[in-house]
């Protein structure tokens, strides 16, 4: 089992992931981050590569489009045990992600609050959703964590093993799958009330 070397990190939700964070980085792991949480790491003393430094390309249409890049997928999806995806990484000069902390535009809070069409459009979700679908997928090397009620343990395996254990891999992907089935249907559900 390869060590965790690089870590993608987006959230809505930032409870205690400064900390969790800062304990990857002393752990050696790299931390690539987007807009409002790679500001909220940096203000937190951790040294964050932007996600437009990875794909060479600026995050783009109010930050529609930032994570939706070979650079960043390919980097999740390859699988580090098969030769021709070995080489075709490295020809394309894609590097490993091997953790993904994400979690998703609250889009049920904004429509609770009753915001309007186009405001609870903007709050659906696309990248975040792809990339923990990405990772799920191949949780026989990723790990990906959606909810800060696995920080701890997340962390204790890195420490202690250098990545995390199968079995909590696919514990995790898991619960990726169920959260991505819940959250398309909250959408669906509002977009089937919605008279236009």
């Amino acid at each position: 089992m390869d060590k965790i070397e690089r870590a993608l990190i987006s959230v809505t939700d930032k409870t205690g992931i400064v900390d969790f964070v800062k304990e990857l980085e002393n752990l050696g792991i790299e931390i690539i981050s987007t807009g409002g949480t790679a500001r909220v790491l940096r203000e937190g003393g951790v040294k964050v590569i932007e996600i437009s430094e990875i794909t060479g390309f600026p995050e783009i249409l109010e930050g529609r489009v930032k994570t939706l890049h070979p650079k960043v997928h390919g980097g999740i999806l390859f699988k580090r045990d098969k030769e021709d995806h070995v080489k075709t990484v490295k020809e394309h000069n894609i590097k490993p992600i091997d953790l993904i902390v994400v979690n998703l535009y609250a889009f049920e809070k904004v429509v609770k609050k009753g915001a309007d069409l186009d405001t609870a459009v903007e709050n659906i979700d696309i990248g975040g959703p792809t990339l923990i679908r990405a990772g799920a997928k191949n949780f026989k090397y990723v790990t990906v964590v959606v909810s800060p009620e696995d920080y701890t343990r997340v962390l204790e395996e890195i420490k202690k093993y250098g990545n995390t254990t199968l079995k909590t891999r696919i514990e995790l992907a898991r619960k990726v799958f169920k959260l991505t089935s819940e959250y398309d249907q909250m959408i669906f559900n509002y977009l089937s009330s919605v008279t236009v």
